[in-house]
């Protein structure tokens, strides 16, 4: 289960050319495999996010690249932070997740979400529906992929999806784990309590421990063992070894992007900033909540493969 986790976000990096793209990326899963993660994670989107940049941004393919970055890394395991499941036919995803696994040798993890990014529904076609409707979505897509990824033949008629002897051939190498992402206490972290092996939580770091009692609740009502399920949350990170190092990571990214001083500004105070010791600081304040990991990022210099080592160092730091 996931005790350090990296994602990488973002896929605009100074002088970098389209065709350039992916070497970068190798080369950030390898520096993170090299560091002490345990999981190397891309986002499931085809736009790029508000507030890391434009929609028009580069935005590679999640379970492409996935599949792409299993033969240049050897133990991480591989996983969407998270799949969107609008995105999918759920059927179809567990079959893609199994490929993974057998691409990757047994190192697949299944990340799923509920799915949120409305534009990105809109432009490219998918779905969108009801906030209500994406999580019965959800719910119903995890009765198809849960059996499907144990190898058991699963028939459902649901509202939104429908299988019929469904069965998946080759069965994973792996048990592949099931991590849901979010941290909504009434719905999310009960399908967590249902479904899932990993949480992560998507929160303030003063909410995770009523988040924590909210999850314990779910299990308690389902009949779940509540030290079965892993607990990490996402933190977006801005690290450098001095600031002076930091600030010139933000111009430089800031000169491919177009960025402002008002955004560099707003950035700023969205990620957990700052030199080795006050970004070590809020990472283990965070753990300290109750979180058993935590997955990084690093939207603003990980092309910087010195950054993702620096930060492995102070996340492990942080959770011994």
């Amino acid at each position: 289960m996931t005790r350090l986790g990296y994602q990488i976000p973002n896929f605009t990096y100074p002088d970098t050319r389209p065709e350039e793209i992916f070497g970068k990326v190798v080369a950030q899963a390898k520096a993170a495999e090299a560091s002490g993660y345990d999981r190397v994670m891309v986002m499931d989107h085809f736009y790029q996010l508000p507030g890391i940049g434009a929609p028009g941004e580069p935005m590679l393919e999640c379970y492409t690249m996935l599949s792409a970055l299993a033969p240049h890394t050897s133990k991480v395991r591989l996983s969407a932070l998270v799949t969107g499941n609008t995105y999918r036919n759920p059927a179809l995803l567990a079959k893609t997740i199994t490929t993974l696994d057998h691409v990757s040798g047994g190192r697949a993890t299944l990340g799923m979400g509920c799915g949120w990014f409305e534009k990105e529904h809109t432009d490219l076609g998918f779905e969108f529906g009801t906030f209500g409707e994406r999580f019965e979505k959800l719910d119903e897509a995890l009765q198809i992929i849960s059996p499907m990824l144990r190898s058991e033949p699963v028939t459902l008629e649901g509202k939104y999806y429908s299988v019929l002897d469904a069965v998946n051939s080759p069965a994973p190498i792996s048990r592949i784990p099931i991590m849901i992402g979010g941290g909504g206490e009434r719905k999310t972290l009960r399908m967590v309590a249902q479904y899932a092996d990993e949480s992560n939580l998507i929160c303030e770091t003063d909410e995770i421990p009523r988040k924590l009692e909210a999850l314990a609740g779910h299990c308690e009502r389902l009949g779940r063992d509540r030290s079965e399920i892993t607990v990490t949350k996402l933190m977006m990170v801005a690290v450098a070894p001095t600031l002076e190092e930091l600030e010139a990571d933000v111009d430089e990214l800031a000169k491919v992007k177009g960025w402002n001083d008002a955004i560099k500004g707003m950035i700023r105070e969205r990620l957990i900033y700052g030199d080795p010791d006050s970004v070590g600081e809020q990472i283990q304040a965070a753990v300290s909540k109750g979180l058993d990991g935590v997955t990084v990022d690093l939207p603003l210099n990980g092309h910087n493969v010195e950054r993702i080592e620096l930060l492995g160092e102070i996340a492990s730091k942080a959770l011994a």
